[in-house]
């Protein structure tokens, strides 16, 4: 299993981007992918041709992760909401892949940001949930413990 943060050049530097958690905890699991409008990453989009990819998204058509037994490795829009959905809708690739969605009831603890979605949960949280969808409770625990770390708790 493995996590692709397709990272918003804007949150490269941010203190509060959670993605590069995801990266320190789990460096075999995931890569950041700097996002590029007119320059998609040619590794990327290698690995979308081999359709084992699905783009965590949450959309009328997104199926739970935990229905995706299919699916080798995930792409996270790893920006703001305003940076992911410019994202998604500038980058054709991004539209044609499976969408998945987490099916959970918490509620994010991240709250380091202004105009959050109330159901949506940062980067961090989103790639928690995949891998524990993944049975990969040991890295998700030890994601879960930086994260709170990260917040202070």
């Amino acid at each position: 299993m493995f996590i692709y943060l397709l990272t918003h050049e804007r949150e490269i530097s941010k203190k509060s981007n959670t993605g590069k958690l995801v990266v320190k905890v789990a460096p075999d699991h995931s890569k950041v992918v700097v996002w590029k409008r007119k320059e998609p990453c040619i590794e990327l989009l290698k690995e979308i041709e081999t359709g084992r990819v699905a783009l965590l998204y949450p959309s009328i058509d997104s199926k739970p992760v935990e229905e995706m037994a299919d699916i080798d490795s995930y792409i996270l829009l790893d920006g703001t909401w305003q940076e992911a959905q410019k994202m998604y809708n500038k980058s054709p690739y991004l539209k044609t892949l499976p969408k998945a969605n987490i099916s959970t009831e918490k509620i994010s603890r991240y709250h380091m940001r202004r105009n959050q979605k109330q159901q949506g949960l940062c980067t961090a949280e989103c790639a928690i949930e995949v891998l524990k969808h993944n049975k990969e409770q040991v890295l998700a625990k030890k994601l879960t413990d930086s994260f709170e770390l990260f917040l202070g708790l």
